[in-house]
């Protein structure tokens, strides 16, 4: 069985298509999207119709989650003063183009998905954007010492 997964398009309409072309022609069995739709560019409005309009499985990525309750804060880790401030122009771009409906439909996706195949000894797995604890908090990789 052939899972295709995806996540973080951020807006990024030509990516979509790139990454939805290559998938169309591994024919895979399943479509999962893992979150992080809008952000960052200014496609917002239409990488949401495309998702939706193919019926593929989505989960909410904090940026979505962030962009359903017209919040302005990402639930981004942003680090330096400049990540912040181009952060802020960001989920405002995003704040204004997305309308309620689009919202509205942000609010419906669940932050994991759950799913079980007959793969053989791992038939279950779950998926999601961020950690188990908490869609908005972050696990970093850190080198021994550090």
């Amino acid at each position: 069985m052939e899972i295709a997964l995806f996540s973080d398009i951020h807006a990024n309409l030509p990516a979509l298509e790139a990454v939805l072309s290559d998938i169309d022609s591994r024919q895979p069995d399943a479509i999962y999207c893992l979150g992080d739709l809008v952000g960052y560019n200014v496609w917002p409005n239409e990488v949401i119709a495309t998702i939706r309009k193919r019926g593929i499985p989505t989960i909410a990525g904090n940026y979505d989650f962030g962009i359903g309750r017209a919040s302005d804060d990402c639930g981004c880790a942003y680090k330096e003063e400049q990540e912040k401030a181009n952060g802020k122009v960001s989920i405002s771009y995003t704040n204004a183009m997305v309308g309620e409906q689009k919202r509205i439909y942000f609010r419906t996706l669940p932050t994991h998905i759950r799913v079980e195949f007959e793969l053989g000894n791992d038939s279950e797995h779950l998926w999601q954007q961020q950690t188990p604890v908490s869609l908005l908090y972050y696990w970093y990789m850190v080198a021994p010492g550090e």
